[in-house]
């Protein structure tokens, strides 16, 4: 049952066909994983939603974000895909916002397949540039087209999701996911002034890699740097922690440093 602007609706969610959100991408979304009707990080979700929105210049009040994901994360048993999306709401013709935007919140959850969090990988790297100029690359605006189309060509060639480079040609991020790179005990991501999203998950692991004896750096890598690493995962809410078993023809092991981060993000999301 989803959450639409206040409360649980059942039926269909009325929704307006000249909301912004539509029309234009203008808004924002955040996907959050529960446990048997229980939000994993749901603070760090609730607060980057709330920035989002700030960011594009329009207020939601963060409770109503966090009752929302709540109300529709209690209706779902087992592991649920939360989404909440926010849109700036309905607003005349053209680019210009409105001058008192009315903001749209609604929420929904998904059931996921158990095998999914903490499961292998493989990419393939899509001629589709990540565009580090833009403000939005920091936000998960409604503007998803370059990863669905990059996903779909990935899926066609065999490979399981998409590695982004950005204008530079530095490795950058995977359609839904944070990339992080292992060099003996080092881990290194690329930096969010690369075109990258503040995931949740990543700012886990880079918080849980010192409590464990590795060193985490934030910093460029082109994408030789990340065929050569040791080993390569993708961080995401759902995911958690994804070994990277292949980026095209290079092959990577199952790694020791992964292994140990994968066991302590386990036990902080509580599965």
């Amino acid at each position: 049952m989803p959450w639409f602007d206040g409360a649980l609706v059942e039926g269909p969610v009325p929704f307006d066909l000249s909301d912004r959100g539509l029309t234009l991408g203008d808004g924002v979304f955040d996907t959050a994983l529960a446990i048997d009707g229980r939000l994993v990080f749901e603070a760090a979700h609730v607060a980057r939603l709330a920035a989002a929105t700030q960011a594009l210049g329009f207020f939601v009040d963060p409770e109503r974000m966090g009752q929302a994901m709540r109300a529709v994360a209690g209706g779902a048993g087992g592991l649920a895909a939360v989404r909440t999306t926010v849109t700036r709401g309905s607003g005349p013709r053209g680019l210009a916002p409105p001058l008192e935007p009315r903001p749209v919140l609604w929420a929904s959850a998904a059931p996921l397949p158990p095998a999914l969090p903490f499961a292998s990988l493989t990419l393939h790297e899509t001629a589709i540039r990540r565009n580090d100029t833009s403000p939005a690359a920091r936000w998960k605006t409604l503007g998803y087209l370059d990863a669905v189309l990059a996903a779909a060509e990935a899926r066609a060639a065999g490979f399981d999701e998409a590695l982004f480079c950005n204008t530079r040609g530095r490795v950058a991020c995977a359609g839904t996911g944070n990339l992080f790179a292992v060099f003996g005990s080092r881990l290194v991501t690329p930096p969010l002034s690369d075109g990258v999203l503040a995931g949740i998950v990543r700012a886990e692991v880079l918080a849980l890699a010192p409590k464990l004896g590795f060193v985490a750096e934030e910093r460029p890598l082109e994408i030789e740097d990340v065929l050569g690493a040791e080993a390569v995962f993708l961080t995401n809410s759902l995911r958690g922690i994804a070994p990277v078993r292949a980026i095209g023809a290079t092959p990577f092991a199952a790694h020791p440093a992964v292994t140990a981060l994968s066991d302590a993000l386990r036990a902080e999301m509580g599965l």
